[in-house]
C-alpha cells in the first residue's frame, strides 16, 4: 500500500496563527493556548477534511465541521541562543529565548 493509497481521516485547521494538518489520536506542539492541562477545545476554523475518498474543502471554512482538542501540557520549549556580531566594530550581543508552547491531543474530527 503506497502512501497515497492510505484511507485515513485528517483535517487542516487554523490554530494559534498557523495552519496545521492533524490526525485523530496524535499529539502536536503549538504556540501557547489559553487554558490549563485537561481543558478541551473545539476548533471550528477547519479548512479541509479528508475521510478516505471523501474530501470536503472549505471556502474558506468547512461548514459544520469541528476538531476537538485536549490540552495535555503547558511548558517552555528548548532554549534558542541568539548571538549578534559585527566584525571590526566590537559589537557583540547575546540573548536566549524559550518559547511558550502547548501540547494538544486531537480527540475527534467531526
Amino acid at each position: 500500500m503506497n502512501k497515497t493509497e492510505k484511507k485515513e481521516k485528517f483535517a487542516v485547521i487554523k490554530i494559534s496563527g498557523i495552519q496545521l494538518k492533524v490526525y485523530e489520536g496524535i499529539e502536536y506542539e503549538i504556540n501557547k493556548l489559553e487554558g490549563k492541562k485537561g481543558d478541551k477545545l473545539d476548533i471550528t476554523d477547519v479548512l479541509l477534511v479528508v475521510d478516505g475518498d471523501d474530501v470536503k474543502l472549505g471556502n474558506p471554512l468547512v461548514e459544520g465541521s469541528k476538531v476537538t482538542l485536549e490540552i495535555t501540557s503547558q511548558k517552555k520549549d528548548k532554549k534558542v541562543d541568539v548571538f549578534k556580531y559585527k566584525a571590526k566594530s566590537r559589537y557583540r550581543r547575546s540573548f536566549g529565548y524559550r518559547a511558550l508552547i502547548s501540547r494538544v491531543l486531537v480527540k475527534k474530527i467531526v
